[in-house]
């Protein structure tokens, strides 16, 4: 199901470029992009902020109704259920470019890393992994993932009978923006991981020019994340963390607390 998702994104997205390029099909307006941009962007703080540093990591605790609404993003950004994400990624950090690393690029090549194992590794063993996760409000994105995307990716072709404009935006709106999201997110795998092997941190190096296919979430600053991984912060100095900062949004509203800084730095690693 996951090739076939993989596949299907991939060859929408080709058909729906050479239907414009071809004339076919016309480019459209900036709100088109905006709205894109928009939910790419959320998206990536569901991903970054609700599966990363507080589900996993249990660096910051979200308002359970934020909670809820961000993994409602990360889902129809086509990142996978929590429960999954969060298993996927402890068993990351606990084998880090060892043999039983599920994503190492050190161990099955780039595109392993990038792509291949998210349809071809053995998932089951990483589930004892999230026990804690064993609750209603996680469990119910397992069944909502599938609907959920389906909707996220085709649900602008409901306005198709209004005229090849529709489909142009539907086209951007779905498949090219969750090309964008799969891809920005399989970077910090592959690219993110090409670095020196450290038997204390693994590969994880920081890749400065991600930052905006990332949209400046942080996510790119992995070197820094391997070495303090419970850290709620990302991007240290210069290095700019737009998750942090909408966690440090979300607290002084009363929406997050108990932030993490454990051995914190101001200094950016390189």
């Amino acid at each position: 199901m996951t090739l076939g998702w993989i596949l299907g994104l991939h060859l929408a997205a080709a058909a729906g470029i050479i239907a414009t390029a071809a004339g076919l099909l016309p480019l459209p307006g900036w709100p088109v992009f905006a709205i894109a941009g928009a939910l790419l962007f959320l998206g990536g703080l569901g991903t970054t902020v609700a599966y990363h540093r507080a589900l996993t990591h249990r660096a910051v605790r979200l308002n359970p109704l934020v909670e809820q609404v961000l993994i409602a993003c990360a889902v129809a950004n086509g990142s996978g259920n929590p429960r999954n994400w969060v298993a996927m990624h402890r068993l990351h950090h606990a084998t880090s470019d060892r043999a039983d690393d599920i994503s190492s690029p050190h161990q099955g090549g780039f595109w392993w890393a990038h792509l291949r194992w998210l349809w071809q590794a053995d998932t089951r063993r990483a589930q004892d992994l999230v026990r804690d996760l064993d609750r209603r409000r996680y469990r119910w994105w397992g069944p909502l993932q599938v609907p959920a995307l389906a909707l996220s990716v085709a649900g602008g072709l409901l306005a198709a009978p209004w005229g090849l404009e529709a489909v142009a935006a539907a086209l951007w709106i779905g498949p090219l923006r969750l090309i964008w999201a799969l891809h920005a997110q399989c970077t910090v795998n592959s690219i993110c991981h090409l670095g020196a092997v450290e038997d204390a941190h693994g590969s994880g190096k920081n890749v400065g020019w991600l930052a905006p296919v990332h949209m400046f979430q942080g996510e790119n600053w992995h070197a820094n994340h391997h070495r303090r991984q419970t850290d709620v912060r990302l991007g240290y100095g210069p290095q700019l963390d737009l998750g942090w900062w909408t966690i440090l949004g979300l607290r002084a509203v009363g929406l997050a607390g108990k932030l993490r800084r454990p051995g914190a730095t101001s200094a950016p690693s390189p």
